[in-house]
Order: structure tokens, then sequence, then C-alpha cells
């Protein structure tokens, strides 16, 4: 029994695995749209690597909880963890990154003899992820909120977009997608959001309580607002909800309930 939530760890490892694989499986493709022009188009398979990712996520929540159910915490397991999170959520998605720039660079004439140093600022995404891991690790003060952005918010952001490139129906989600300059904002957004010392709140629930717990409730009922309405969208809107209410409500990210209490008051 002191092993399953290592081999759950391993489990996140192994779907983030299969999400690199099915990202470097498939190459761009072309279509030809109305006009008859031809099109370049990341293949349609490529939503399984967001799907790994996902999997990937609810497992690495699971390994976390069965830690606690069992009481078997130990420093090899938050080491391994750390291991297969930098795997799933930092270098899969990186590689995501780097298939969207590609084909970014694709839709225009001879873009696909683009030199290879275009596209290598995706791999600031894992390093960002390596740096927020390694500091996690030596941290005893991030027990309640965090110090920048955790790794698989980071990695489900960017897992989101094969997703809604796909299967939204804005074409103008599709057309930013599309655009180089969005991708190198994108990777430094998120990568400073993960080496800052920003404080971002936990995503447990201590305890039912609106008012300690005032702005979860509130991402709760964003998501889901978001999920029917927006479908995969939803999940860039709840990232950024994330990031500002934990900005707007320091006190709560930081878990310091006096404050939370003047605040409430």
């Amino acid at each position: 029994m002191k092993q399953l939530p290592n081999i759950f760890t391993l489990l996140n490892l192994f779907f983030g695995c299969i999400a690199i694989v099915y990202i470097l499986q498939n190459d761009l493709v072309s279509l030809s749209n109305q006009e008859g022009e031809l099109m370049l188009m990341l293949p349609e398979k490529i939503y399984w690597a967001s799907v790994c990712i996902g999997i990937a996520a609810v497992i690495d929540f699971l390994d976390g909880l069965l830690a606690r159910l069992l009481n078997v915490h130990s420093e090899m397991g938050k080491e391994l963890d750390s291991l297969a999170d930098l795997v799933s959520f930092g270098v899969a998605p990186a590689m995501i990154v780097f298939q969207f720039l590609r084909l970014s660079y694709a839709q225009q004439e001879n873009g696909l003899d683009i030199s290879a140093l275009w596209l290598l600022p995706a791999f600031i995404i894992p390093c960002a992820g390596a740096y927020r891991l390694a500091r996690f690790n030596l941290d005893k003060e991030q027990s309640y909120g965090f110090k920048g952005v955790p790794i698989p918010a980071a990695g489900l952001l960017i897992a989101s977009f094969p997703l809604i490139y796909w299967y939204s129906s804005l074409p103008v989600a599709v057309s930013i997608l599309l655009n180089s300059w969005f991708w190198y904002a994108l990777i430094a957004v998120v990568a400073y959001l993960m080496v800052s010392k920003v404080p971002m709140m936990a995503l447990k629930f201590k305890e039912l309580n609106i008012k300690n717990d005032l702005p979860k409730f509130i991402l709760v009922i964003v998501a889901v607002v978001a999920g029917i309405l927006l479908q995969w969208l939803a999940v860039p809107v709840v990232f950024v909800t994330y990031v500002i209410l934990s900005l707007a409500m320091p006190a709560y990210a930081k878990g310091d309930k006096g404050k939370i209490a003047k605040q409430v008051v």
C-alpha cells in the first residue's frame, strides 16, 4: 500500500510520455478550403495528446489524495511527482506549442523552411517549469497557497489549445492560434507566472466555508458557466480567472485567515 501513490505518479508520467508520442507522430497535413486553396493544418489526432495530459492531471490529483489518505508521504514520492509533472505538464505542452509555432509559420510563403531558432522558445516552458518545481520542493511554506502558477495549471492551459483549434466554432479563436506572436506572448506570460513568487491560491477545499474559500467558489461557478457556454474555450477563461482571483485576493492565496476575516468584514 505504501507504493500505491508512487504507482499513480508513474502513471502520470506514462500518460505524459504517450502525449509526446501523439504530438511527434503527427506532422502537418494539407487540406483544401472552399476556394480550392491548400491549407496546412494540425492532424486531428493531436487532440489525443490533450486527452492524455488531462488524464495525467487527474492521476496527479489522485496520487496526492492517496498519499494523504494512506498517510504515506515521502521525500521520494515528492521528487518522483516533480519528475512526472515536468514531463506531463512541461515537456508535452512545450511540444504542442512547438507544433503550433510550426503551423503558424507554415501559413506564410516559404514558411516550412523557417529556421528552427524561431521554434525553440517553446522549450522555455519546461525550463521555467523545472525551476518552479525545484523551488517548490525546497520551500516549506507552500502548503496552503503557491508561489507562482503550478505547472499542472500551465500544462492544462496549453493542452486545451489543440481541442479549441479543432472544435471551436469561433473563427477568431482559430485565427489567434495561427498567429506566432500569440504563442511568443503565451510562452513569456506562462513562463513568468511559473517562476514568479506571486501568491497563487491552492485549489483544495479544506473547509466548505464560503467566507474562507470565497475565490474558489467563484472559480467553480465560472468554470461551470464557461464550460456550458464556451466548451473548450472555458479552459483559458478559467485559467485567467484563477490568476486574477489570486492577484485580487492575495490573503486567500497566502492562506492568511486574519486578513481574510478583515476583507470579508
